[in-house]
């Protein structure tokens, strides 16, 4: 097993770039960066070239091999503390108006979700640990495999993915009859369980929640497994996979977004002073070492 290196890496997540909300923190949308194409504007640009090298790279027998890779669990081992704290050498730069480590994010996020259900704990431990699986990015995956939104592979890509219109070309899956049809792979109604979803740190999380046999709902790790999954729950797409329960995850995934990537902000919460509150749920539901 790998130990916890100590480095700062850059890290851009383009999945934290634009969201369906009203307002963002204390600021309105329209002032926050979004998905239009500028070549002359280097953020912009390198956000392109992630979801380019993302499109380009992400078919069914990459997500295969990737299973195959991590789904071994033996990359690090840790507990949920020390990987939250790794987080903070994770230096996300999508977002020029905050410069926050990941774990203020992360307890920003916990404390909302604590602040409107407080009698649902589990949903508190699912808003502090939903991005641990970018550790990933420590360990020699590329940023277009950690971050990002997700999708299905192995069917038609939909129209709501962001840059859809080119950043597909040179997939190979879209030569493929077997991947390349509205159902592909699939069949109607099969459930999004049942989807083979490009890899990230949403289907990482999820696969290690699962491993570590954590005592979380299943719908917690539902909503991390499918928090990234945007073409679906807000672009409206993929309802001819979907069945009427995957309604219930739509609805708690559309929940914790309004925690997720909304709570950013300079009012920073006194981490050390909510560590005992939170570190309790991690003994009750995450305890322990961990497998990554």
């Amino acid at each position: 097993m790998r130990l916890l290196q100590e480095h700062k890496i850059d890290f851009i997540d383009p999945s934290e770039l634009l969201r369906p909300e009203t307002s963002f923190a204390d600021k309105c949308l329209s002032k926050f960066r979004d998905y239009t194409i500028d070549a002359a504007d280097p953020l912009k640009e390198r956000v392109r070239h992630t979801y380019r090298q993302m499109h380009l790279n992400q078919t069914v027998d990459f997500v295969k091999n990737r299973h195959k890779k991590w789904l071994k669990f033996n990359a690090l081992r840790a507990t949920v503390r020390e990987a939250l704290e790794k987080l903070n050498y994770l230096v996300d730069e999508s977002d020029p108006d905050i410069d926050l480590p990941n774990i203020v994010h992360a307890f920003q996020a916990a404390e909302r979700a604590r602040e409107e259900f407080p009698q649902f704990d589990w949903l508190h431990l699912t808003a502090l640990v939903h991005d641990l699986g970018k550790i990933m990015a420590f360990y020699d995956e590329p940023q277009w495999a950690v971050v990002g939104d997700t999708f299905p592979v192995g069917c038609a890509w939909s129209d709501s993915i962001v840059y859809r219109k080119h950043s597909f070309q040179g997939n190979p899956d879209a030569d493929n009859p077997q991947y390349n049809s509205k159902y592909g792979m699939y069949w109607p109604q099969c459930g999004i369980d049942n989807l083979l979803m490009s890899w990230g740190h949403d289907e990482y999380m999820y696969q290690v929640l699962k491993h570590n046999k954590t005592k979380l709902p299943d719908i917690a790790c539902k909503i991390i497994r499918f928090h990234s999954f945007y073409p679906w729950h807000t672009g409206g797409d993929y309802q001819h996979l979907a069945t009427t329960e995957d309604e219930e995850t739509k609805k708690w995934v559309l929940i914790f977004n309004r925690y997720d990537l909304y709570t950013k902000s300079e009012k920073v919460p006194d981490i050390d002073a909510l560590w005992p509150y939170y570190q309790n749920l991690i003994d009750k539901y995450l305890p322990g070492v961990l497998e990554f």
